[in-house]
């Protein structure tokens, strides 16, 4: 998984909360290769705004998908995959914070059903896995997005 996405240590980090049951990591493999990836952070929130408005709603992180392979729908298979194993555990609703810059990521959020919270924008912490092992916590500022899960007929789950 590495070999194709990079980020060794923040990998290594998301084994371990999973294997805590904090989160689950959901890859999207083509020939034995990882083309994508999505964490699903279980634990509560770190931001305290999040706790506040969205206590014990699951959070979509790190939706990535490799370059030369955007836009053929993996990320979309991603997001569908995490939101059917949510809904299969009991949640009701998902949530997802996105960098105000990131337009391409919002307007596929809209496009699947998410809509953009009442509460404005979110302070929060973007944490940079550096190759020695070193992580960084940078500021970032990102609106934070919420769907709710149902089980839509049409959808393949």
């Amino acid at each position: 998984m590495v070999w194709s996405l990079g980020q060794e240590e923040y990998f290594a980090d998301r084994l371990v909360r999973q294997a805590s049951g904090h989160g689950l990591l959901l890859l999207a493999w083509d020939d034995g290769r990882a083309v994508g990836d999505v964490y699903v952070w279980l634990a509560a929130a770190e931001e305290p705004d999040l706790r506040t408005y969205l206590p014990d709603v699951p959070l979509l992180t790190h939706l990535e998908v490799v370059a030369g392979r955007r836009n053929e729908g993996i990320g979309t298979e991603l997001l569908q995959v995490a939101e059917r194993e949510l809904w299969e555990r009991g949640y009701k609703r998902v949530a997802l914070g996105v960098n105000l810059d990131n337009h391409e990521a919002q307007r596929l959020y809209l496009r699947l059903g998410y809509t953009e919270w009442p509460h404005g924008l979110l302070s929060t912490t973007e944490v940079v896995y550096h190759p020695d092992g070193a992580r960084e916590r940078r500021p970032e500022v990102c609106r934070v997005m919420v769907r709710q899960l149902e089980q839509d007929r049409s959808s393949p789950w």
